[in-house]
């Protein structure tokens, strides 16, 4: 279907509706609305409308939509406001946008909760999302004007809706997620699959409809004990603790062995990226943090739909974990009472968004209209104390600018030497290369980063790179990851001055290994000096990425390594927004793996996510002057950051 071809359905006029509930004074709700779509199935949707003496408004009002795969009447925890403690309900959050004048419309996703037909993961969302604003539209309550909202998938889904230009589709506020390209961000990373996917399928296989209609198959799967399985991978058809969900099973199975970028990854829902032209001329809020899953995604998105020149585009970056926009904290680290966005950037993300709506469905301009802009959390310079809650206080500000990246930055590069020197200067003498061990039996493991999903396996944050027990796959708690013989690690001399990193990121990798394929992983780290609090320091993770060997050449066309041969590799670490302070160390740590963040390379080259045998490679990193590795950042002048008004 072309973008705004006619759907020939009946219109489902307002006393078609089933019988409204009292939600609270002026809002009634019809809950459980069935919505026809294309081939026949029926999506379920709570519709809240404002009501005078128990009679809805007949309207028409602007709609705000919600498509989440959560649970219509469930709470998301992305609507919790600073100071509270527990989310608020669907009903909460709508009434507020009800008593200002809207339609508010919250609907299952194909497969899940109340709606009916089979879950495959993003794939439903553009041709579901066109048609159920197509039927919005038709309604008498609609005034034909829809602003969509939402978290994670709930943003997922609205960039899937946006690439098929739907009809009435007016603003978006994209909350942490709406993939630009999966295989780049969101489902693969550099050519590796984002374990993530498998504990998502696993814990979410729970809430579909085979599961809650079946105590003893909900029995069966909450009996396995997923932590377990993660050291029994690759996983197959029937050998993975999601057979009993096969629909879940078949799509993660299908992500994971899919490796090669072809027109399975161009469907609509995992690319917006190929569809930017064909985006409605819209507003677009976009918001996501720096420990987010989806960092990548929401440049680029921002980057593409820019290309007009004619969108008015909000970006708002704040410094936690996926979704958590109104805490202060991310892992073992504080960024203090500036990080929320609530009360910060806005009164709350609430009231953010209720302005949001009213200027863009509602044409009211506030009394000082805002230009577009990038606002932007600059991580760092706080005291570096042990808070009261036993966190590294590490501060922050927030900092805005009219675009991104910002226009003042500059790009500065460090040179890795080969006695793990970090220099503005590259090397001049030919070495030997750095070689190590590469067993995928030992791989290792994840201590925090930009994550999401990963429970109870692995968690995301800012935390010291230091073994401990609380994450997965540690061996040796207490020693440092830079004590192991396959991480190499490259810092800085003590800065001399605060130093502001504002950017992408991206590694030059010279690197060859001895079989036919390898991963080569890079981290960015901010590396306090020793302190009573903390007395061997506290190496902070600020972000990290990974490239598969065998995509050297392009995602489109794979390869096999030859052995010995050196490759000049490219990995590109999320972008990030990190003050370095004076005293402070650059650090960037060189490996082949990250698990359980990413699939582990067994270094055979078998096809993607089906290798169940194994091989030591053996990799080498160049740091001389004819293959000098690096790593390229930008940096800012303190006293060239605006401060955010």
């Amino acid at each position: 279907m072309t973008a705004r071809d006619a759907i020939d359905r009946p219109v489902v006029e307002v006393d078609a509706l089933p019988p409204p509930h009292h939600v609270t004074e002026g809002v009634l709700v019809h809950r459980d609305v069935m919505v026809i779509m294309r081939d026949g199935i029926r999506l379920a949707a709570d519709i809240y409308r404002p009501a005078a003496d128990g009679v809805p408004h007949a309207g028409p009002l602007p709609v705000i939509l919600e498509r989440t795969a959560y649970g219509k009447g469930e709470r998301s925890r992305s609507e919790i406001e600073v100071g509270m403690d527990l989310p608020m309900t669907r009903a909460e959050v709508a009434s507020h946008f009800v008593r200002h004048g809207y339609v508010v419309i919250y609907q299952d996703c194909r497969g899940r909760y109340g709606s009916e037909g089979e879950f495959v993961k993003y794939l439903s969302e553009g041709a579901d999302g066109f048609d159920t604003l197509d039927w919005i539209v038709r309604q008498a309550w609609s005034s034909g004007k829809v602003g969509t909202m939402g978290l994670s998938y709930a943003a997922h889904t609205q960039m899937a809706l946006a690439c098929l230009n739907p009809p009435g589709l007016a603003t978006m506020v994209l909350d942490s997620g709406g993939f630009a390209n999966a295989f780049t961000c969101g489902i693969r990373q550099g050519g590796a699959f984002e374990l993530k996917q498998a504990t998502w399928a696993y814990n979410n296989a729970h809430e579909s409809p085979v599961v809650r209609d079946n105590p003893l198959l909900a029995k069966a799967l909450g009996a396995e004990d997923l932590r377990s399985w993660f050291q029994a991978m690759p996983w197959s058809e029937g050998r993975s603790p999601v057979r009993w969900v096969p629909e879940y099973e078949s799509y993660l199975l299908e992500q994971w062995r899919h490796g090669t970028f072809d027109d399975y990854w161009r469907q609509v829902g995992l690319y917006a990226a190929g569809h930017y032209d064909h985006f409605p001329d819209i507003p677009v809020a976009f918001l996501s943090s720096w420990y987010d899953c989806y960092v990548s995604c929401t440049f680029e998105n921002y980057a593409g739909l820019s290309r007009s020149g004619t969108r008015h585009l909000d970006l708002i970056m704040g410094p936690g974990l996926h979704g958590n926009r109104n805490t202060s904290f991310a892992g073992d680290v504080s960024f203090g009472p500036n990080a929320p966005v609530g009360g910060n950037i806005a009164p709350s993300w609430l009231e953010f968004r209720r302005h949001w709506f009213d200027r863009w469905l509602k044409g009211v301009v506030p009394a000082a209209a805002e230009t577009p802009r990038v606002r932007l959390f600059l991580m760092g310079g706080g005291s570096g104390r042990r808070d009261e809650s036993g966190r590294l206080d590490h501060g922050g500000t927030w900092i805005e600018g009219a675009q991104w990246p910002l226009p003042q930055s500059e790009e500065v590069r460090f040179f890795f030497h080969a006695d793990g020197r970090l220099s503005p200067d590259a090397p001049r003498t030919q070495v030997a290369p750095l070689v190590y061990d590469f067993d995928p039996g030992n791989p290792v493991p994840t201590i925090g980063g930009a994550l999401t999903s990963g429970r109870p396996v692995f968690e995301g944050g800012a935390f010291d790179q230091r073994e401990d027990q609380r994450f997965y796959g540690v061996t040796r708690p207490g020693l440092p990851l830079s004590a192991r013989a396959d991480v190499l690690t490259f810092e800085t001399e003590p800065l001399a001055a605060d130093t502001a990193i504002v950017g992408p990121v991206s590694v030059r990798l010279f690197a060859s290994t001895d079989g036919p394929d390898t991963d080569f992983t890079a981290k960015l780290i901010d590396v306090y000096p020793p302190s009573e609090d903390y007395p061997t320091g506290f190496a902070m993770i600020i972000t990290d990425g990974i490239i598969r060997c065998r995509y050297r050449e392009s995602f489109e066309q794979p390869g096999p390594c030859t052995p010995g041969e050196i490759m000049e590799l490219v990995i590109e670490p999320f972008a990030t927004a990190n003050l370095f302070k004076a005293g402070h160390r650059i650090r960037v740590d060189i490996s082949s793996s990250n698990f359980p963040k990413f699939d582990v390379n067994p270094n055979t080259g078998a096809p993607e996510g089906t290798g169940r045998t194994r091989r030591v490679a053996h990799n080498a990193v160049y740091c001389d002057s004819a293959r000098s590795s690096s790593i390229a950042l930008r940096t800012v002048s303190v006293d060239r950051l605006s401060p955010a008004s």
